[in-house]
């Protein structure tokens, strides 16, 4: 690989993070600050010192992020992973399943992971960067401390030992995980009012149910899904009356 191709990934990173950040920050806090703001879970807005702090720790998560792209680029090099270019290899069907299957995953990775950072032992060592956003923003997306990013960059390389995917399957998953953890951290609740009760909705999770994990600093481990959390019980327990409250507010608008 050219040296400088070397150094693709890693801009790559910080520029993905600042794209969807950046244009989620300029829709919720600028464009929609006032109209919308009946939709903030938590009525207030954090201040610059915490956007500050969130951004910086942000670009050192996606250099984090982009290190692991290099090493995964490298490895495939050296035919260590799962990757395959031709469409061919596998069926259609596959590529379609494939996606899915990354997302199961990595809600399942997730949860776990994010639980265990959560132990007394690692938590104030390494999660507690993450939740010195009480009120999170979409910049706080990526805002880890370095072993924490290191954990969450680690998911992708991992599953490729053993998932076969191709790049565009690859691309469908990654975009997907940054635009649904970026709108989790807007503060602002924009699911539909009867989510809680939807057959297929209330196994997602919503923008609420994040925000209380950032308020308390415990339960609502999921990303996407709110299954491992109500097998586990680790709901919080609040959580649907705050849904219902902040979607009650926009009947008075």
């Amino acid at each position: 690989m050219e040296d400088y191709k070397i150094f693709l990934p890693l801009l790559l990173n910080v520029l993905r993070y600042f794209i969807f950040a950046g244009l989620a920050y300029g829709i919720f806090y600028v464009w929609k600050r006032q109209t919308w703001f009946y939709r903030k879970i938590q009525q207030k807005y954090p201040d610059w010192k915490q956007h500050r702090r969130d951004i910086l720790y942000s670009i050192c998560s996606g250099l984090i992020f982009g290190s692991l792209a290099v090493s995964l680029i490298i490895a495939k090099q050296h035919g260590y992973t799962k990757l395959y270019i031709d469409f061919a290899e596998y069926s259609t069907g596959y590529f379609i399943i494939s996606i899915f299957l990354l997302i199961f995953i990595h809600d399942t990775y997730f949860y776990w992971t994010h639980r265990l950072m959560h132990h007394p032992k690692i938590f104030r060592y390494v999660h507690k960067i993450h939740h010195l956003s009480h009120n999170p923003s979409p910049w706080t997306a990526y805002a880890f401390h370095p072993i924490e990013a290191l954990v969450e960059a680690a998911f992708f390389p991992l599953a490729v030992l053993v998932v076969p995917v191709h790049p565009f399957a690859a691309f469908i998953f990654l975009f997907y995980s940054i635009v649904m953890n970026v709108l989790g951290h807007t503060g602002f609740e924009y699911s539909p009012k009867n989510a809680m009760q939807h057959r297929i909705l209330r196994w997602f999770t919503t923008p609420t149910h994040h925000n209380l994990h950032h308020q308390h600093s415990k339960g609502n481990f999921g990303l996407y899904f709110n299954f491992w959390d109500k097998i586990m019980a680790t709901n919080d327990a609040n959580y649907e009356k705050k849904f219902e409250e902040v979607k009650q507010r926009a009947k008075i608008q």
